[in-house]
């Protein structure tokens, strides 16, 4: 029995690059007898009927992503709510997580569709805003949730609180909270660690601190994270998801971060290495 029936296709908009491995996929999974169904991107580049994702994610037992990871991170935010397994073909340039080849895209397609692949869970953050009691805006994020200052180049001072306990008051350009998916992103940049996918856990990485001794801090994906701006220091501030979907902080304004209970499902080729990928990205070894 084919345990893939109905796959989604998802890809990015307005990039010219994704027609003909979109057009070689759609054949492709039609020959091989699949139900087949668009989001509104790909369904305008192949000039067929789409859906919004939500229903399509509501729908499908696979979805193939085809683009860079910031596809992958804007598909997986939906897709994890409704825990739909992701393959991601990659035509962007990192790579961390769509790590199927379009040169090899039918043999490896072909392996996964017949269930051979490597699953590998990724878990999610999700914020919430609260002012004055009362919430005001929240989102999810696979990479990381960021906070940090807007408009001016000036620091922000806020503290961290980790499971109720008081962790630290910092004067910052901001702090990345960071799952392990996005300990290769914003994260590293930031002095943060390589945090393998497998592990539970979260860091905090400081942007720019004012004292040199602020750390980054991993912690327990287990943990309840609790920021707050402090209000003696009115300086406009912003919390980011991936690098989108924005809400805007005043001084006093607090976050609350936790891990949801879903995953994104993130299914490999069977030859799948993550150490091979991160020596491939981020040229270790090579000889200058």
């Amino acid at each position: 029995m084919n345990p893939f029936s109905y796959i989604g296709i998802f890809t990015k908009p307005n990039d010219v690059r994704v027609d003909n491995t979109l057009r070689q996929l759609h054949e492709f999974l039609l020959q091989r007898g699949h139900h087949v169904f668009c989001d509104q991107n790909a369904g305008l580049i192949l000039g067929l009927p789409s859906m919004p994702a939500e229903e399509l994610a509501r729908r499908i037992d696979l979805a193939i992503v085809v683009g860079g990871d910031g596809t992958l991170l804007t598909s997986g935010r939906l897709l994890a709510l409704h825990e739909a397994p992701i393959v991601g073909v990659n035509l962007g340039r990192l790579g961390f997580l769509v790590d199927v080849s379009p040169d090899e895209m039918h043999t490896q397609l072909e392996q996964i569709l017949q269930g051979h692949y490597q699953e590998e869970p990724r878990f999610v953050l999700h914020a919430e805003v609260s002012r004055d009691g009362e919430t005001i805006g929240g989102d999810d994020a696979l990479n990381d949730v960021v906070l940090h200052v807007r408009n001016e180049i000036r620091m922000i001072e806020f503290t961290t609180w980790v499971d109720g306990t008081f962790v630290n008051t910092q004067r910052a350009d901001g702090l990345i909270i960071s799952t392990p998916t996005g300990s290769t992103a914003y994260a590293l940049s930031s002095g943060g660690p390589i945090m393998h996918p497998s592990l539970q856990a979260i860091v905090l990485a400081p942007i720019c601190p004012h004292t040199l001794s602020d750390r980054p801090l991993v912690i327990s994906s287990q943990s309840v994270i609790e920021i707050q701006l402090c209000e003696q220091r009115d300086i406009p501030a912003r919390l980011s998801f991936d690098g989108h979907n924005n809400i805007e902080l005043e001084s006093g304004d607090r976050v609350r971060i936790h891990t949801r209970p879903e995953k994104v499902r993130l299914l490999h080729p069977q030859n799948y290495d993550y150490y091979h990928i991160l020596r491939a990205k981020l040229h270790w070894g090579v000889q200058p």
